[in-house]
């Protein structure tokens, strides 16, 4: 690899430090396809990790691609066992707080505000989400709760981007039911 840079034939064209990701630049049209096809399968790790790439539902989360990670986070709960999930709305709670602060993400999970508990805070750099979880009960009916108890208030004057999700888990099928934002 260090004389692939050396000699020019790759380049490191841009640094993600939060993901810590590089963009690769390619001289011309016979490196870049030669690159992944012959050199990459020599020095990159075989894995089997399925189809959920846990880089995309991060970058989903740090973009703020809402509708994105939620379409991965329903993936994720659907591929669980049925064996092993719990049936209470604090069972999808926790689960989806672990997940987002083992990601990296601050994340907060039954945030007191002075009329209420929000279920779950997450935070990057440019976005705060705010959540409200439900059991068996329409999505729409958690947002609600968000508007009507300003769970999004004391967020106001951040000046980061805020997202509201209501969320709905269903106990019959263990995954995510439905979710809206605003």
């Amino acid at each position: 690899m260090p004389l692939l840079f050396q000699s020019g034939y790759l380049t490191i064209k841009d640094y993600d430090s939060f993901l810590k990701r590089y963009t690769l630049g390619m001289p011309n049209k016979e490196i870049g396809e030669a690159f992944p096809k012959f050199i990459l399968n020599f020095n990159m790790p075989k894995t089997d990790g399925g189809d959920f790439d846990i880089t995309n539902f991060i970058e989903d989360v740090y973009n703020g691609d809402c509708n994105g990670f939620m379409k991965r986070f329903s993936a994720l709960l659907a591929d669980s066992s049925y064996q092993i999930v719990g049936e209470a709305e604090l069972y999808f709670q926790n689960v989806t707080y672990l997940i987002f602060k083992l990601l990296g993400f601050y994340a907060e999970a039954e945030r007191t505000t002075s009329d209420g508990r929000i279920d779950a805070v997450v935070k990057t750099p440019q976005y705060i989400y705010v959540f409200e979880f439900k059991l068996d009960k329409p999505a729409q009916e958690a947002l609600a709760q968000i508007n009507s108890k300003d769970y999004a208030l004391p967020f106001s004057v951040d000046g980061r981007k805020l997202f509201k999700v209501g969320v709905s888990f269903s106990s019959e099928t263990r995954k995510v039911a439905e979710w809206v934002l605003e």
